[in-house]
């Protein structure tokens, strides 16, 4: 977990720290095993109808469309889903993403005033799912394959709301669901 830590404030404490779920990564899996063999069955293919010269560049065409696909379609994605970082922390959270073009979001715990989740079917049997986080920006910031997205509601429930409780000034002076009576 050592991407975060550059982001953190000296007295700011790392609650959690996740990529997206795996599941990004299943149809780049598929097609490198896919292309992968499909290469070598042309390679089989070649070795055993072309001779000579043209047999060598046959081969050298079929590696370099083999490269060419699995790191347009396999390596990229891969790539991605590892730059791609979900961060809650005691004071915020924190979005980032991107390879060659960088993005993040910050969203202070003070300014989150909903945090809901939602899976369907499929996501369940996956334990993953879409968290939605409702800030005092407006619309609702949506992130889609948070792993163990139940838990992460859970925590960033508790961190919003339960530590605003115990902050409560009313709480502090003993004036606590009493009305104002003035």
């Amino acid at each position: 977990m050592g991407y975060p830590e550059e982001l953190l404030a000296p007295d700011e404490q790392l609650l959690l720290h996740r990529h997206p779920h795996w599941k990004m990564l299943f149809w780049p899996a598929v097609t490198f095993v896919v292309a992968s063999a499909l290469a070598g069955f042309a390679g089989g293919l070649s070795w055993k109808h072309i001779e000579g010269s043209a047999h060598n560049v046959v081969l050298i065409a079929i590696a370099v469309v083999w490269a060419l696909l699995v790191l347009w379609r396999c390596a990229g994605p891969v790539i991605r889903w590892n730059s791609t970082h979900f961060i809650i922390t005691d004071r915020r959270v924190l979005i980032r993403q991107g390879v060659l073009t960088h993005t993040g979001i910050d969203i202070p715990m003070n300014r989150i005033s909903s945090v809901q989740f939602r899976h369907g079917l499929f996501d369940r049997m996956l334990g993953t799912g879409t968290l939605i986080i409702d800030a005092a920006s407006g619309d609702p910031l949506e992130y889609d394959d948070i792993p163990q997205v139940q838990k992460v509601h859970a925590l960033l429930y508790h961190e919003v709301f339960d530590n605003q409780q115990s902050y409560d000034p009313r709480r502090e002076s003993g004036h606590h669901n009493q009305p104002d009576r003035r």
